[in-house]
């Protein structure tokens, strides 16, 4: 018991586990509607598009959360753009920014001679670095959250399967479109952080992906995820703790692991209950 209980003795620990708990709930909701919509090369270029914005709020002397915001919008409102040009596949447009936006941030970091801008923290993120005033900010990023999928929920649902269905009902596709690209920013900005861009897409897709399987509902997906991320939390703290790794590199890594063990059992219980082959009639002489 002491062994599982402590590692979590430590204070920055304790918030670590909170922070993951609460970064886990927040992808769970925007991440269900990236894997239900196959969005998850945008996913990876809104969160690699973020290092503009982090780079020159961090060599103004700024917050670096704020810049990162401003980047996420600058992406949001850019894919919202591009989704109406016809001539254009949206997989394309989102790759140019996401080069674009890269290119971008690593020219602003390169006029820096001292280098201010600590890449290895933007990339990898610090989980074990929580203070208490990110858990309040991520407190607040949830209740967002919750408040766009709630108010998006019958949008979102129908944009995901048929979006001329959604634009038949009266649903506006084009500003559900836009809300859900919101949720994943607000997703990707409050994350960022603690597990890092390179890492957030491990909590954003591999908890929603894992419980697809399970689940009957959207809302069954979205409470599994969550806790599958949660759970993916504990144990990568636990772990980090133990085996001196890398934390956020660690619980992303459990998540994807959590995906790869969900889908194996899925398999083995789909062969299980597949009805064995009838024999084959006998031939009279």
């Amino acid at each position: 018991m002491e062994w599982l209980t402590g590692p979590f003795e430590a204070t920055f620990v304790q918030r670590a586990l909170w922070g993951g708990i609460l970064v886990s709930m927040i992808c769970a909701m925007a991440g269900t509607w990236v894997v239900l919509r196959g969005m998850a090369f945008l996913g990876d270029a809104m969160s690699h598009g973020l290092l503009p914005g982090v780079a020159l709020a961090a060599l103004l002397g700024g917050n670096p959360l704020l810049g990162a915001a401003a980047s996420a919008a600058v992406i949001t409102v850019g894919v919202t753009a591009l989704h109406r040009t016809p001539k254009l596949s949206q997989d394309t447009g989102i790759g140019l920014l996401f080069v674009g936006m890269l290119s971008l941030g690593v020219i602003i970091v390169s006029r820096s001679q001292s280098f201010a801008v600590d890449l290895t923290g933007f990339l990898f993120g610090d989980v074990l670095a929580v203070r208490e005033q990110d858990l309040v900010l991520l407190a607040v990023a949830l209740l967002l959250a919750l408040a766009v999928s709630a108010l998006g929920h019958r949008a979102f649902l129908a944009l995901a399967f048929d979006a001329r269905k959604a634009h038949t009902l009266g649903l506006r596709p084009r500003l559900a479109h836009a809300a859900l690209l919101g949720l994943l920013a607000l997703a990707i900005v409050a994350s960022f952080h603690i597990v890092g861009t390179l890492l957030v897409l491990g909590l954003l897709i591999a908890p929603p992906a894992a419980a697809l399987p399970w689940a009957r509902s959207v809302h069954g997906v979205m409470a599994l995820a969550a806790l599958l991320g949660s759970v993916a939390t504990f144990l990568g703290l636990l772990l980090s703790w133990h085996l001196g790794t890398a934390a956020g590199a660690t619980v992303s890594g459990l998540a994807v692991s959590l995906f790869f063990l969900s889908h194996l059992a899925s398999g083995l219980r789909h062969r299980r209950r597949r009805p064995a082959p009838a024999p084959a009639a006998a031939v009279n002489p």
